[in-house]
């Protein structure tokens, strides 16, 4: 998963789980999704249950899925669940928890029916807020328009029936296609019949519906498909593809033999930013999809840049935890699960490599790359940085750990960074990171899990002695990792230096805010405004108006703060405001906020062939 702030500022694989019965892998579970009658924003579920002989059965709709490493709770949108014999008659059902119900007279069980309501138009307004969905992972239900179906917010299980096969059909209209990785066993232009093999599979192969909108290629024996919805038609699949088949052409050509998927998703889902639309934007990686929520107001180049950046993190997923992971990822439980100590790896490592394959690959030059890493340690240095890391993994789903979840993109792919300058220093520049995932990947692989506490071990003795210390120390300890140390390994210095800051945000707390009644935006009240607001004069409570004559509100808002970012020091600027109800013009120079940030450069030729090695080899 990766969360993205805009304007302001994970390890989806199941391929197996608990031990059950064997009678219950003779049956299967079917279930039916309702496209064509919405009422009230819901769409009804229907699951045939399988035979039991008991008296009470459980059924369950997650509470937290991997990837996410929060406590969703999805059944809180699981209305009026009903269980019926086969006659007909309902049967009592007694609701456990927010997740989880109780059904009695099992034995005669014939099938469950429930609402669903979606997760899109429930967010807070920023996607982040303590009960909201992340949107990646959530639903969103809009008739005749678009739904997003993350399995999991619509389709449970029953105890002891997991690894039961699951038959999926979805009624829906005939002028919505959907768009998975799963295939579509149905020649209806109207109905979708899906087959997989447990619950596990089920729930990570997401779907698109909308109108088609959707191109495929195929790299290197992948076949990719691209799926776009963009409710006012700016962007197409089409207009975004080039850019991506570029970037997984390089992703599949730096990973060399490690993958071996051969068909691949991406499901980009534009949110309007309306009150009832998603805002929680980033992606959630699963092993053959990404789901993808970004604002349709985002311009071309930043769109594809973003795109970049998030679609490249979910799918070297791929690598781990798909290929590698520990058993509490492999025997994954959706409603009391208990977290693996290595979010370094799973997150961190594959953050690494979605920065380190494009200098690699020729995307990026080495100045963007190192700005990149000096990014990491910047944002990593507000977080808290004596927190074990294995400590932290482990207990990501409750305070305070769950406050230091950002850092794996962080220090985690730090973490990957100093492992993978270790082993070309060792290896006189012959072996990286990348061949510690590929040596992994064979000692473990898809159907084989490693103990958390042994992996350690097991990486020193793929590896070398020093980075065994290396993760004692600074993963599993609490001694902060000195990166001027491992950067000059490789010739390159870190020192501080003052640059521009944004205009219109400090960190993660902006200056500006909208008023939801007016769309106008309004300088906030009552906080120390920066340089740029002071020297013009601005004051909160001010309603920003236009900018160099330009109207500016809510609908365009990320233009303007966009447009911010070409602002340079001592261009003369004229900002049309109201204040007190009556409008006034402010015309002044550009005073940039600055602060000190960490840079790092080449100081040391004599390093470059260890260098060039890290960067390129």
């Amino acid at each position: 998963m990766k969360k993205i702030v805009f304007a302001f500022a994970l390890t989806s694989m199941l391929w197996s789980c608990k031990t059950v019965t064997p009678t219950a892998k003779e049956q299967v579970i079917q279930a039916t999704i309702n496209l064509n009658e919405v009422k009230n924003d819901q769409v009804l579920v229907t699951v045939n249950a399988p035979k039991v002989t008991a008296n009470e059965i459980v059924y369950r709709i997650p509470k937290t899925v991997p990837g996410t490493y929060s406590e969703d709770n999805y059944g809180r949108y699981i209305e009026d669940l009903k269980a019926y014999d086969k006659k007909g008659n309902t049967l009592e059902v007694k609701k456990l928890d927010e997740n989880s119900w109780t059904i009695t007279k099992a034995n005669t069980l014939t099938k469950i029916t429930y609402l669903v309501n979606d997760t899109f138009d429930t967010e807070k307004g920023t996607g982040f807020g303590k009960d909201d969905i992340f949107s990646p992972a959530g639903s969103n239900i809009n008739a005749g328009e678009n739904f997003m179906i993350n399995t999991h917010c619509f389709i449970g299980y029953f105890d002891n029936f997991m690894v039961t096969p699951y038959q999926l059909t979805v009624n829906h209209p005939a002028n919505l296609w959907g768009s998975t990785s799963m295939t579509d066993q149905d020649n209806s232009t109207t109905t979708d019949y899906f087959v997989t093999s447990r619950y596990a599979e089920l729930v990570e192969n997401p779907i698109m519906y909308s109108k088609p909108d959707y191109t495929t290629f195929n790299v290197d024996g992948m076949d990719i498909q691209i799926s776009v919805y963009s409710p006012t038609g700016k962007y197409t699949a089409e207009s975004i593809t080039p850019e991506m088949k570029t970037m997984m052409t390089a992703q599949k050509h730096f990973l060399g033999k490690i993958n071996a998927t051969k068909k691949y998703s991406v499901l980009l889902y534009l949110s309007s930013m309306k009150e009832d639309d998603a805002h929680g934007f980033g992606a959630l990686e699963h092993p053959t999809a990404t789901t993808v929520v970004l604002p349709e107001v985002m311009e071309k180049d930043e769109l594809v840049k973003t795109m970049m950046d998030v679609v490249s993190h979910e799918f070297f997923h791929i690598v781990t935890p798909l290929t590698i992971h520990s058993k509490e990822i492999q025997d994954f439980d959706y409603n009391a699960p208990k977290m693996s100590e290595h979010l370094w790896m799973y997150e961190g490592v594959t953050e690494y490599f979605a920065n380190l394959f494009q200098i690699n690959q020729g995307l990026i030059d080495e100045a963007d790359f190192y700005n990149r890493i000096a990014e990491k340690i910047d944002e990593a240095s507000t977080l808290n940085d004596t927190m074990p890391f294995t400590e932290m993994s482990t207990n990501v789903l409750k305070q305070p750990y769950k406050d230091q979840y950002l850092n794996v993109y962080q220090k985690g792919a730090l973490i990957g960074m100093c492992i993978d300058i270790i082993i070309r220093e060792k290896s006189n520049g012959e072996r990286g990171i990348l061949d510690l995932m590929q040596k992994l990947s064979n000692e473990y692989g898809v159907s084989k899990a490693f103990n958390d506490n042994e992996l350690f071990n097991k990486i020193t003795e793929l590896t070398y002695p020093e980075v065994g210390d290396f993760l004692k120390t600074y993963v599993a300890g609490s001694t902060p990792i000195p990166y001027e140390f491992y950067l000059a390994k490789i010739g390159l210095t870190k020192s501080n230096k003052q640059v521009p800051d944004a205009v219109f945000i400090k960190g993660k707390t902006p200056y500006i805010s909208v008023n939801p009644d007016t769309k106008e935006i309004i300088v906030i009240p009552n906080m120390e405004l920066n340089e740029f607001f002071t020297s013009l004069g601005l004051k909160g409570g001010d309603v920003i108006l236009e900018i160099n004559n330009i109207a500016y509100n809510y609908d365009n808002i990320y233009d303007m703060i966009n447009e911010s970012d070409k602002w340079t020091e001592n261009d003369i600027v004229n900002v049309k405001i109201k204040r007190s109800g009556k409008e006034q013009v402010l015309k002044g120079a550009i005073k940039l906020p600055h602060q000190q940030k960490v840079h790092i450069e080449v100081t040391d030729a004599s390093k470059k062939q260890l260098k060039d090695a890290w960067l390129k080899k």
